[in-house]
């Protein structure tokens, strides 16, 4: 009995006489590591900040940076306590693999906010036109965009949604041309109608004088002569100019006795002779 826990002491002082100190080792590499990899992504964030740099992309930048080092001080503390590090790669890739495989549909989403991301087609608050839904983009996340819609609706679109399709930006520009018809009737008075549109539209006190606005006959339709009335205004102002202007027409209009023709139809009956 003496002879077994002799030799289990012995045991126990050669383990740790020969691992203690590279188990010892392995731990401060890892606290240590720990805090150099959470220092410098913090660091990258920073700088990335300071250059003017997408606060979304300089986030997932900084969370990429921290783990990719975390991971290779973990693997190093491994090593310097006497695991086989090549075998835990090896079993660590096959996870990812199939991992990977796995979540395919997140990484195309991932990958495609990246791309967002770099590419800036839009930011937060544009209104935009993207993945078959419109609205102001309140959030550009890794997997997602997120907009509101004018009536207060959140939609959430995937990233590869949106970059796989066409991307409408409509507040990219300072300014937007506000693009109206007005139809008048063959009987009216065409010069004199010209005339009282643009006189409402230089009254427009949000309309532009440059570019200057456009006012011309486009089309002799079936029932109508039609305007194309297109002024400019700051992006801001398109709905509330768009309004303005309908609605002052129509009053005018009627003031000076322009009519607004409707679709109509004449039905003429000829008399039969009876037999």
């Amino acid at each position: 009995m003496d002879i077994n826990i002799s030799q289990m002491t012995d045991t126990i002082v050669n383990y740790v006489t020969e691992y203690g100190l590279r188990i010892v080792v392995a731990l401060l590499i890892f606290v240590v590591g720990r805090i150099i990899a959470k220092a410098l992504a913090n660091g990258t964030q920073k700088v990335l900040i300071k250059a003017k740099v997408d606060e979304t992309l300089a986030t997932f930048l900084k969370n990429i940076t921290y783990y990719a080092l975390v991971a290779a001080v973990v693997i190093a503390a491994l090593g310097q306590a006497g695991i086989n590090v090549t075998s835990f790669l090896a079993v660590l890739g096959a996870a990812g693999l199939a991992v990977g495989l796995a979540l395919k549909d997140s990484l195309s989403n991932f990958a495609a906010g990246v791309m967002l991301i770099l590419l800036k087609f839009f930011k937060k608050g544009d209104y935009v036109t993207a993945g078959g839904e419109s609205g102001t983009v309140t959030a550009i996340n890794i997997f997602n965009t997120v907009l509101t819609t004018p009536d207060n609706r959140v939609i959430t679109v995937p990233n590869s949604a949106v970059l796989g399709g066409t991307i409408t930006n409509v507040t990219a520009n300072d300014t937007r041309r506000v693009d109206m018809v007005f139809g008048i009737g063959y009987g009216d008075d065409l010069l004199k109608a010209k005339k009282t549109l643009e006189r409402i539209v230089s009254e427009e006190p949000r309309v532009l004088a440059e570019p200057a606005p456009t006012i011309e006959v486009s089309e002799l339709a079936d029932s109508s002569v039609n305007f194309v009335v297109r002024p400019w205004c700051k992006t801001g102002d398109y709905w509330g100019v768009f309004f303005a202007l309908t609605e002052k027409v129509k009053l005018v209009f009627d003031q000076e006795g322009i009519s607004i023709p409707f679709p109509q139809q004449d039905v003429h009956m000829y008399p039969t002779d009876k037999q």
